[in-house]
């Protein structure tokens, strides 16, 4: 069996409310079909106070093996880099976190936080949070860019805020099995297998992104028109499959008229949530948005959208539900 160990930093611990959700598979399905062996983790386990202490320091003492280590939440340095602001067991966290990462075969990131820092290392930080090798986009982290887990790897990030559960559990079943090599990252350290497409992928109003037709106003986001124009959508943007595996099998942001606020990208929140960026696209003159799918630059992007709005066909501008 693979011994994991989950434990949590500076987080909502919605992570973990989003993994014990998890369908394809299951957290059962992960013990009995699959072999992991979960040593701890503060929401499943039986273990707690002595005994979950007496489980990492046979872990340091080499006396356990650690194959997957699956850290949640920000790395909290704060006040003044002693990491007292959260504490585990008697200790700073990110001592505990640091001689565990240097134990474990695997070391996984699991949501925004642990992977770049997320919503509590916005400025101006207090806490002092940052992400497990990445501050934002800057490689570097709590383990620094060299760090490498005993079986050669990087820190692998599966972020989202929270991430989707299939998403843990489908990279966790991968490591445990022997797998590994099939997960391939990409410069931020993600899979690809679930990080390569864009939100937009699947997403059930991209025939109105392409004809440039947007919605006016919320409530229209599930009948008609794209929300990226207006609305601050970064679907277009964001490298996720949310609109591919949908959430609770049904559904994502976009579909249920919500737009996309990039949370699987370093950047998250954007903009650090400054007055008048949220749910309003950002734009040159009034005119221009700030920033367009990838692969294009603003003016291109103006003069495609002019003639994708000339040439779109009526049914584009209409709403297509009919009560």
């Amino acid at each position: 069996m693979a011994n994991l160990l989950w434990i949590h930093g500076g987080a909502c611990n919605g992570n973990t409310q989003s993994f014990l959700n998890a369908e394809e598979p299951t957290v059962v399905d992960l013990v009995t079909d699959f072999g992991i062996n979960i040593l701890y983790h503060h929401s499943i386990s039986m273990e707690f106070g002595e005994s979950a202490r007496r489980i990492l320091e046979s872990i340091l003492k080499d006396e356990t093996p650690l194959d997957i280590l699956v850290f949640e939440g920000t790395v909290i340095l704060g006040p003044n880099g002693t990491g007292r602001y959260n504490t585990f067991m008697g200790r700073p966290m990110k001592d505990w976190l640091w001689e565990l990462a240097h134990k474990a075969q695997y070391v996984v990131a699991v949501g925004d936080c642990a992977s770049w820092g997320g919503v509590p290392a916005t400025h101006p930080n207090p806490t002092e949070s940052m992400g497990l090798q990445f501050l934002k986009d800057k490689r570097g982290g709590f383990l620094g860019p060299d760090f490498r887990s005993r079986a050669g790897l990087p820190v692998i990030n599966i972020p989202g805020c929270p991430a989707h559960p299939d998403w843990v559990t489908q990279v966790l079943v991968a490591v445990a099995t022997g797998r590994a090599e099939d997960v391939v990252l990409d410069e931020l350290q993600r899979p690809q297998t679930f990080f390569k497409t864009f939100t937009q992928t699947g997403c059930t109003r991209v025939q109105y992104f392409e004809w440039k037709e947007s919605t006016e106003e919320f409530g229209q986001g599930t009948r008609k028109g794209c929300l990226f124009y207006e609305f601050g959508c970064r679907g277009p943007l964001t490298h996720s499959p949310c609109n591919r595996i949908l959430w609770n099998r049904q559904s994502s942001k976009t579909r249920a008229g919500m737009p996309c606020i990039g949370c699987t990208e370093p950047q998250f929140p954007h903009y650090d949530l400054a007055p008048g960026t949220v749910f309003k696209t950002q734009k040159i003159f009034g005119v221009i948005p700030r920033e367009v799918p990838l692969g294009t630059d603003p003016l291109s992007y103006m003069v495609h959208a002019a003639a994708a709005r000339a040439a779109a066909p009526k049914w584009a501008r209409e709403d297509m539900f009919v009560p």
